[in-house]
């Protein structure tokens, strides 16, 4: 058995914060920046339209109250913990759902009890539009603040030992996360894999174990971590036989293999916990609630850009011969064939077994097409295929059915990609996988950004997509 110490960084010479102290921190800010839009509100409403401030009190007492249900309902979500903080999607999402879900409650209960006469429309409106506005702001900051401080080590989880098989603690990067977290490891002791894979461990390395348990109770170690091949179950129940007389809590931390399957969310079947691999598709509710986006955003798309289309339309058509639009054939949800519309851009209609990709200065590309390619507008009748329900705004952008075909075959992943409709832009073209894919590495990263996004989906992520497109197109203008 080898003892080591651990990096000067993860001991105790830096001041640390207790994770604690920053979610009542959050929490407190929480409540004040209510407080504070409710009272701020009615005083500035009242004085922009002339009117005394009549009742301060009730106002007052108004915004002490939607602030103490906001936490209550947050907390039971949650919501204040260092975790669900940081998570950013999930945050702004529950501010929302919970701030408005708050304030409709309470606006019926109001009418029903016959007090809504006692607060003005204006104040009212004012202080959904004004609160949200600065909460949703606030979680902004502070999830990027803590994330940050997480990074660098700043909070405080408590002294920490570890024992680890011989090698991990270097090959892992469990010591520097948890470092990160705040877990101060005041030493490490590696164990040799042939001494864990002995059915004598506990009494050939008792002494040893011995002057550990010493040793915990000397610094007020608070946390034990094994670092062990989770494989080695007799060695795990002999550790931890070896340590029970310590009242501090002991944490199994994965190895290689099984980590690479516990970054999947943990999902309850029964009494077991399972780590989902791959999700289901969208639910019913997630499906609508996409959908409803698709409808809006599709709808305002065709009113803002349908003079554009329009001029489009006639430069096509006084520029070269041939049809306006181009159809294709693509694989959409399930894997189900549909015809994909698009601004004809190229003197040819490829639509086979076999199908080119358009190359930098292809020939094939008409001189309005280039232009038209280079800005995306050659996409924009894709709305039409929105709004039939056989694409969405945002998801992995559709291929030819001929390379649909071809890498199924060579990428493993690629078929996954169907568990969602194909969308006019994707996580994978704002981060600059857009255009030709010259070399399979260029398609299996684009594959990887797509599967990310069909693991991650939130309809926070698809409005975040669609307001970075714009951007991705203008900076980064891949396509030909």
């Amino acid at each position: 058995m080898r003892e080591q110490a651990p990096p000067k960084s993860m001991g105790f010479t830096r001041k640390f914060v207790r994770p604690q102290v920053v979610e009542l921190f959050v929490t407190a800010v929480d409540a004040v920046l209510v407080v504070i839009s409710g009272i701020s509100c009615a005083v500035a409403y009242h004085i922009a339209t002339g009117g005394r401030l009549g009742k301060a009190d009730v106002y007052a007492a108004a915004s002490v109250m939607v602030a103490i249900n906001f936490l209550l309902l947050i907390t039971v979500q949650h919501g204040y913990r260092l975790k669900a903080i940081t998570n950013l999607p999930r945050t702004l999402r529950m501010t929302l759902t919970t701030w408005t879900g708050l304030f409709g409650a309470l606006l019926a209960i109001a009418f029903t009890m016959k007090v809504s006469d006692e607060f003005s429309r204006g104040t009212t409106i004012s202080f959904y539009l004004v609160g949200l506005a600065i909460l949703l702001t606030w979680k902004t900051t502070a999830a990027r603040w803590i994330a940050r401080a997480q990074r660098t080590g700043a909070f405080a989880n408590g002294r920490a030992i570890m024992i680890a098989e011989f090698g991990l603690a270097a090959s892992s990067n469990a010591i520097a996360d948890l470092g990160q977290h705040g877990y101060g490891l005041m030493r490490v002791l590696e164990i040799p894999a042939k001494d864990l894979a002995s059915p004598l461990l506990l009494s050939s390395q008792a002494p040893r174990f011995e002057e550990l348990v010493a040793y915990a109770r000397e610094n007020r170690i608070e946390h034990v971590f094994l670092l062990i091949n989770w494989s080695r179950q007799h060695a795990i129940d002999s550790i931890l036989d070896a340590l029970k007389i310590l009242p501090v809590p002991v944490h199994l931390v994965p190895d290689a293999n099984t980590a690479r399957f516990l970054r999947y969310p943990l999902v309850g079947t029964g009494d077991t916990f399972t780590a989902e691999l791959r999700r289901a598709p969208l639910s019913f509710r997630e499906c609508a609630l996409k959908r409803a986006l698709d409808l809006v955003g599709a709808s305002l798309a065709l009113i803002v850009f349908a003079p554009v289309m329009l001029v489009t339309a006639i430069l096509i058509k006084l520029s070269s011969k041939g049809p306006v639009f181009f159809r294709q054939t693509r694989h959409g949800f399930g894997g189900r064939a549909f015809r994909i519309f698009k601004f004809r851009t190229m003197r040819v209609l490829e639509d086979g077994p076999t199908i080119v990709q358009a190359q930098k200065n292809d020939p094939r590309v008409t001189p309005i097409g280039k232009w038209l390619r280079k800005t995306s507008i050659d996409e924009l009748p894709q709305i039409v295929n929105v709004l039939k329900g056989e694409m969405s705004l945002v998801g992995p952008r559709p291929h030819a059915a001929a390379h649909n075909t071809e890498y199924e075959q060579i990428i493993g992943n690629y078929a996954y990609r169907h568990h969602v409709k194909p969308g006019i832009t994707g996580w994978a073209q704002v981060n600059g996988y857009r255009g030709e894919t010259s070399a399979l590495k260029l398609m299996e990263k684009r594959v990887e950004y797509d599967l990310w996004y069909i693991n991650n989906w939130s309809i926070w992520l698809d409005l975040g997509i669609l307001l970075r497109t714009t951007l991705a197109i203008l900076t980064r203008p891949t396509a030909y």
